[in-house]
């Protein structure tokens, strides 16, 4: 299987404008090649295809000397990514699903580039690239398995990172131990599970908004594309950053406690593209990460070898889990009180016994570590 290792990487004034030129070139090279199939198939209805392009490079770098100093399998790369844009996009307008067509990479909005076999050197801290110069890197955690490439990348607030993919045997599964749960997530609480447990929603967004409305005035009073309107721009990127990872680091945890204590989870399969409509809820749906924490789970749990369950959430919040009859209750009405057999708890704590009711009935039919039902 494929691991992705992710380090932040630091460079001086001379590494880090060679590989902003790098970027540059790559951008260069990236919508050329779009122009180039567009012109083509204009002329004379003449599709190129990734063979096609490729085999030009030489020629690219005849007549333009700069592109002599980027790594060969990185300007091959380039044209892999425009051949794997196009190819998505024909396939889905076969398929009926709408997809915008393949667009040009402005000025700066080009951010990484692929190294493979050659062009680079990991020497403990130092990640060393020819024509680049010297990364330092801190390894936070250990690198296992076969390097297959490397992809150096930058964010919107300037900071470089390096991918390591390897290749690792899946060795992670976990000892079984025949616990089971269900999950109902929600905006007050990230997640109540159907032992009562409650994981807190830290609201980083939310609690972040002094900060962002300040450095948003400060951006919008600058003059566009000037020196100070970079140096705003950056220190907004870097909020942004900030909340993104406080998030990430937090559903993390959360998603990893329930991997290693429960053989299988049920959870909610919800539409949250639809739910992000009212704009009520938006926000604290964006902020609470609801689709974030099931790709979590479910990744972790295919390398565990645990299960993953989506049941479908209809009236998991109104039927009682005890006796099975339908209560209304609002969306105001934070406790569920059964007229029927009396009785009374959190009425997310409810609908997690509901959803792995649900899922213990569906359990069954999973053939696979990860299903989906609808």
């Amino acid at each position: 299987m494929i691991r992705t290792y992710k380090y932040r990487i630091y460079g001086n004034k001379t590494t880090v404008s060679n590989a902003f030129m790098w970027l540059d070139l790559c951008s260069r090279l990236y919508n050329t090649a779009i122009k180039q199939r567009e012109m083509a198939y204009s002329s004379n209805k003449k599709v190129l295809f990734l063979n096609d392009q490729s085999k030009e490079l030489p020629l690219l770098k005849q007549e333009f000397p700069e592109y002599r100093e980027v790594n060969s399998q990185t300007l091959q790369d380039v044209l892999w990514r425009v051949d794997t844009t196009f190819n998505r996009f024909f396939k889905d307008i076969k398929s009926s699903i709408i997809r915008h067509y393949p667009r040009y990479k402005k000025v700066g909005r080009y951010d990484s580039f692929t190294l493979k076999q050659y062009g680079w050197k990991l020497l403990e801290n130092n990640l060393y690239i020819t024509n680049i110069g010297r990364f330092k890197l801190k390894l936070s955690r250990e690198l296992k398995g076969t390097i297959r490439d490397i992809v150096i990348s930058r964010n919107r607030a300037n900071q470089w990172f390096v991918n390591f993919r390897c290749s690792i045997e899946s060795n992670k599964q976990l000892e079984q131990t025949g616990k089971e749960i269900g999950i109902d997530v929600g905006l007050n609480m990230l997640c109540v599970d159907s032992m009562g447990k409650k994981m807190k929603n830290q609201k980083y967004l939310i609690n972040s908004c002094k900060v962002l409305k300040l450095r948003h005035r400060r951006l919008n009073r600058r003059k566009y594309a000037s020196y100070n309107w970079g140096k705003a721009r950056v220190l907004l990127a870097k909020a942004y950053n900030k909340v993104n990872s406080q998030r990430n680091d937090y559903l993390h945890k959360v998603s990893r406690y329930y991997i290693n204590e429960y053989d299988s989870i049920s959870i909610e399969h919800l539409m949250i593209n639809n739910l992000i409509k009212n704009n009520r809820l938006s926000k604290g749906i964006f902020d609470v990460s609801w689709g974030k924490f099931f790709e979590l789970l479910s990744y972790k749990a295919e390398e565990a070898g645990r299960k993953v369950i989506r049941v479908n959430p209809m009236n998991t919040s109104i039927n009682c889990c005890e006796c099975g009859k339908r209560v209304e209750k609002t969306l105001a009405v934070r406790v569920h009180s059964c007229p029927y057999c009396g009785l009374v708890m959190d009425r997310d704590e409810n609908a997690a016994r509901n959803i792995l009711r649900v899922g213990q009935t569906l359990q069954p039919l999973t053939c696979a570590v990860t299903q989906s039902v609808g």
